[in-house]
């Protein structure tokens, strides 16, 4: 008290003085993550009125009269500003909430619950130096799963300390055996999450108890209160001070004689004379100034924010990132990383996304999924999918050459968010992992696009495909591929036909008179979302094999046209050309759809393939 007491007399005495050393205190930024009705809101409602951090107003709107003429404060509801929360008494949206003592100043961010808002509670906890967890003592709580969900997605973000606050004692009478069973249950998976430190604190929010002032009623309990472990737990040594990273934000040139570089320094510090080298282009040059809104320094520290003056003219754009010649980060297009997935709409790993990371936006795709996290047991499972929640191990593959950091090294330089380019939202949140020992570089697949194939069946109504008619000439094919087409369409779904010699150009022509270009050209159709239809010469089998082998299995439906040699040979002017094919002729297997042109019905011949292509789901059933 007595410090509050200095306070108070210092803002009377000389108020600059006292502003002067509020602004040179150190800032701490804690989370306070738990599930449903743990009591978060609540705890952080008693803290923040204990220590003086709530306006007169607030505290008249959480203040209830009751019968007796007594006054009680509704601490929950001084940090849940929503009306839905109010409403249904949880957290819906990340609260932020400010205040401070003698000693430092807070940014509290009260994080929802539940589990469908788990993306909220990544947000806030992603910039955290400790995350305060509550768990509820009542014997049919305890530590429950988004307890453990909670405990691990702080672990990933990289918080150095956790802060257990075992609440609501009050209702299990203050008993240290149940105290000491949560402690236990909470540290058989809790340890082995990467913590630096783990402090347990039994308290109750609402009665006050060892949250400012040590308890009575706790006698068992010797340790710091809630307000002495957040003003006292060390964090200046969190910061990377290490590795200098400074990623380019704005090129400064208000005249022809100034050209500086401005940014919030990421990590380390940087000193007049340093030789920096710009990735990911590899130019290097020494650092001629560094320029504050006050003037310029000799050196600066993270995080503030400077401009950089180089000795060279080089070239440097926003993007870029400027670190020292000698402690240079990973440069790469493939990354392995741990990703928080915030969509309802599921992950397509067939589809183009953008990724935001430092001051760079960057075309990437996400090649594999390791593995994802069972939050029961924090095992990891397969997977072939990730929704709205799911913790995975992904593998991506940028467009661009990226510069970054492993996430445990430097929180900045190793994180990045997924973007949906269609939408423009944020789908997930990504921590990069250390590179391992013989990581290759994986070729960009350029059947990935910005519009993944499940999004073109959406759009659609079916997906795409390649129907392969296959027959002599003289077979009727190329009337049943028109006939089809234009059924397909009376439908509404989308085909084409490729007849090669039917192209002006020559040289298209006898590009796809070759069976595989044919089939390389069918098969971006296919990926476009189209139905399309190949009628091109492939009389040996090892021709269609290789054409649906490029196409995929899945999306090639092979069609033998088996009118008889003889018809075809009276069809056309040169029979003994016909017969000649016919020889070379190798028939497909007995399992294919084989269907007889004899009388040139292409009409019922299309609608007879219509049906079979419903039945082996190659296009939908209208």
């Amino acid at each position: 008290m007595s410090d509050r007491f200095d306070q108070d007399e210092l803002i009377r005495s000389d108020i600059h003085a006292f502003l002067a050393q509020h602004e040179a205190k150190e800032l701490l930024r804690f989370v306070a993550v738990g599930s449903v009705d743990d009591g978060k809101s609540t705890l952080i409602g008693r803290i923040l009125h204990d220590a003086k951090g709530v306006y007169e107003d607030q505290l008249a709107d959480a203040s209830q009269t009751d019968e007796g003429g007594e006054v009680a404060i509704d601490f929950a509801r001084i940090t849940d500003g929503l009306q839905a929360e109010r409403e249904q008494g949880i957290t819906i949206d990340v609260a932020y909430r400010y205040f401070s003592t003698p000693k430092r100043k807070f940014i509290i961010a009260d994080t929802p619950g539940h589990v469908q808002y788990t993306r909220n509670m990544a947000t806030g906890a992603s910039t955290a130096n400790v995350a305060v967890i509550l768990i509820d003592a009542r014997p049919t709580h305890g530590v429950l799963t988004q307890s453990r969900r909670h405990s691990y997605i702080a672990s990933l973000v990289g918080i150095p300390h956790l802060l257990v606050a075992v609440n609501k004692m009050d209702l299990v009478d203050y008993d240290q055996a149940r105290y000491d069973e949560i402690c236990a249950d909470f540290l058989s998976f809790g340890q082995d999450l990467g913590f630096k430190t783990i402090t347990f604190i039994p308290i109750s929010a609402l009665m006050g108890t060892n949250i400012v002032h040590a308890s009575p009623k706790t006698p068992w309990y010797d340790g710091e209160t809630v307000i002495e472990f957040l003003e006292n737990v060390p964090i200046s040594g969190d910061r990377n001070l290490d590795d200098f990273r400074y990623p380019v934000q704005y090129v400064l040139r208000p005249n022809l004689n100034y050209r500086g570089f401005s940014a919030q320094i990421a990590s380390g510090v940087v000193r007049v004379g340093d030789e920096l080298t710009v990735l990911p282009n590899g130019q290097s040059s020494r650092v001629a100034g560094i320029d504050t809104y006050e003037g310029e320094i000799e050196q600066a520290v993270a995080p503030l924010s400077v401009t950089i003056r180089l000795e060279d003219e080089i070239d440097v754009s926003r993007g870029d990132m400027l670190v020292p010649t000698d402690n240079q980060p990973h440069v790469g297009r493939t990354i392995d990383a741990m990703v928080v997935w915030m969509s309802e709409e599921p992950l397509d790993i067939n589809k183009s996304y953008q990724i935001k990371h430092t001051t760079r936006y960057l075309r990437a795709n996400i090649d594999e999924i390791a593995w994802k996290v069972d939050l029961e047991t924090l095992e990891q499972v397969p997977a072939d999918e990730l929704k709205l929640n799911d913790i995975a191990r992904v593998r991506l593959t940028t467009h661009r050459q990226l510069v970054f950091d492993a996430y445990k090294r430097n929180r900045t330089t190793g994180a990045f968010i997924i973007i949906d380019t269609l939408t423009n939202n944020t789908v997930a949140a990504g921590m990069i992992a250390e590179p391992t020992d013989g990581m290759e570089e994986s070729e960009f697949a350029t059947t990935h696009t910005g519009v993944s194939p499940n999004e073109r069946k959406r759009l659609m109504g079916s997906a795409g495909s390649v129907v392969w008619l296959t027959g002599l000439m003289g077979s009727g094919r190329r009337a049943l591929g028109f006939e089809l087409e234009r059924q397909l369409f009376d439908d509404e779904i989308a085909a084409a036909v490729i007849v090669p010699e039917h192209y002006d150009d020559p040289a298209m022509s006898s590009l796809l008179t070759n069976p595989e270009t044919c089939a390389a050209a069918a098969r971006r159709m296919a990926d476009a979302g189209l139905v399309c239809i190949c009628v091109v010469d492939a009389h040996a089998a090892a021709d269609r094999a290789r054409a649906a082998e490029i196409v995929g299995d899945e999306r090639f439906f092979e069609v033998h046209v088996s009118t008889p040699v003889e018809v075809c040979a009276a069809r056309k002017s040169d029979d003994e050309a016909v017969r000649l094919a016919a020889a070379s002729f190798e028939d497909p297997s007995a399992d294919v759809l084989a269907i007889d042109l004899t009388d040139g019905d292409d009409e019922t011949a299309a609608k007879n393939l219509m049906r079979a292509l419903r039945a082996a789901k190659v296009i939908p059933t209208r």
